[in-house]
């Protein structure tokens, strides 16, 4: 951990009792500032505000009051799910405080080798690989965390200056991260996501566009590199571009063809042996070999890792096999085009359980997918009329249920052996849900109660 002193003295609000809030809260007393801590929430678990409050934290609940934007904070360490037209957080724009958000803190801290991706989707698993490729041949610690729900602050306090760390971070971290400073960025790929939030397409792109903004010519921007929207974006960064590819190749960094990995020319194995399936976890594969190449790790730590990794728990999870049928917990694909590259990831036939939030757009996108991977399709949530009438286009039966819960024995009992079931929302889970995470666990359970087997 770096030892800075920008906090000594300061007095700095911190919004938002999640993981990374609390966090903050007490890294910021170590760091000697003087924290309030402010959640909209009354927590269910004393425990948190016991604990705040036992490290000299003054704790307000059950409201984001706005008398707090006249108590005088220096700085104000926003959760970065929390909007920036709050009223609260809308007052400390209006009076031009300083509002970071944790990942900001935890570079602060940071003394070690930074390695960061985000993405519009892949993030997780393109972090993971990324750590993993990298600790296969680490001689020090070579860590994860951000996005992927651990705390960076909490880990950058226990890295030195020859410790890796590899943070997934989102466009909402990224908005309050204005002096990160990676030496290797990874954008997996870039949609139209969290138009709620950042209003426009345009103002997301830049919010992801911050992973790269202090980094210089020494540094190094992976891109993919199969859609020229993408390769004009690179051009907006000063980072030595290093683009992955599974449609094009380019000698200048990791791509595919005729069914091999390269970098940069040289061979390092078939795409067949990956054991995740699917186009977009090649993708995912190439940005994290051109991470892990640029590290310089070898081509057998990079073929052990891509050859035994199964996946990341709610992104095309393998969950179980039983009786020929194979469970595929994909919960993690919020949007359209997650659920468009799972659908392709597949050769077998597809019973699709699928919906959620109504965001208010409509899946004709999805209709060209039906018709080629799904065979039936059991739909929910707010927007499941909508789905419904997608599925009716591409000509595929179509079944409603209440929820992902209900719809597993409804897809068991219209599969036969071979069929895959899969579970793709293609919508956010807040309608039913709190989190896409409680959805994917919800839909494993309801697996599991079906064929009396444990997840695998």
């Amino acid at each position: 951990m770096k030892k800075i002193d920008e906090y000594q003295g300061k007095k700095v609000l911190v919004i938002g009792f999640g993981i990374s809030g609390i966090n903050a809260a007490h890294l910021l007393v170590k760091l000697g500032a003087n924290v309030t801590a402010n959640d909209k929430a009354t927590p269910k678990n004393n425990d948190i505000v016991d604990d705040l409050e036992a490290d000299g934290i003054k704790v307000i609940t059950g409201d984001n009051p706005i008398s707090l934007a006249n108590e005088g904070f220096d700085v104000v360490v926003k959760n970065p799910g929390i909007p920036y037209d709050n009223p609260l957080v809308a007052a400390f724009v209006k009076q031009g405080i300083p509002i970071i958000t944790e990942a900001e803190l935890g570079w602060q801290i940071f003394d070690g080798h930074l390695v960061s991706v985000t993405g519009s989707n892949g993030k997780t698993t393109t972090t993971t690989l990324t750590q993993l490729m990298i600790a296969e041949n680490a001689k020090h610690q070579v860590k994860y965390a951000g996005n992927i729900g651990i705390s960076f602050s909490k880990i950058a306090e226990d890295l030195g200056p020859d410790d890796t760390l590899v943070t997934e971070l989102s466009s909402f971290q990224l908005l309050g991260a204005p002096t990160i400073h990676p030496h290797i960025a990874i954008i997996t790929n870039i949609f139209s996501n969290h138009l709620d939030y950042h209003k426009t397409r345009e103002n997301y792109i830049n919010a992801k566009l911050n992973i790269t903004r202090n980094q210089t010519k020494d540094d190094f921007l992976v891109i993919n590199w199969d859609r020229d929207e993408w390769q004009k974006i690179a051009q907006r960064s000063q980072a030595t571009v290093v683009p992955f590819s599974r449609l094009n190749k380019s000698h200048e960094g990791s791509y595919v063809e005729d069914g091999m990995i390269y970098w940069r020319g040289q061979e390092v194995m078939p795409t067949k042996d990956i054991r995740l399936i699917g186009p977009q976890n090649v993708e995912n594969a190439l940005a994290a070999i051109a991470a892990a190449k640029l590290s310089g790790v070898t081509n057998d730590a990079i073929k052990k890792v891509l050859t035994t990794f199964s996946g990341v728990r709610h992104r095309l999870q393998y969950v179980m096999g039983y009786q020929e049928r194979l469970f595929y917990n994909d919960s993690k694909s919020t949007d359209i085009e997650a659920t468009e590259v799972a659908l392709q990831g597949f050769d077998r036939p597809v019973i699709l359980l699928a919906g959620g939030l109504d965001r208010g757009y409509t899946f004709e996108r999805l209709v060209p997918y039906f018709k080629k991977h799904v065979k039936a399709m059991i739909v929910f949530g707010e927007c499941k009329d909508k789905m419904k009438d997608a599925g009716n286009q591409a000509g595929v039966p179509v079944i409603e249920s209440e929820n992902a819960i209900t719809a597993v024995p409804e897809a068991w009992k219209l599969s036969e052996p071979g069929d895959v079931i899969l579970l793709s929302p293609a919508n956010a889970s807040w309608d039913q849900f709190p989190s896409f995470e409680v959805r994917g666990d919800k839909f494993i359970e309801a697996v599991e109660e079906l064929t009396g087997k444990k997840e695998q």
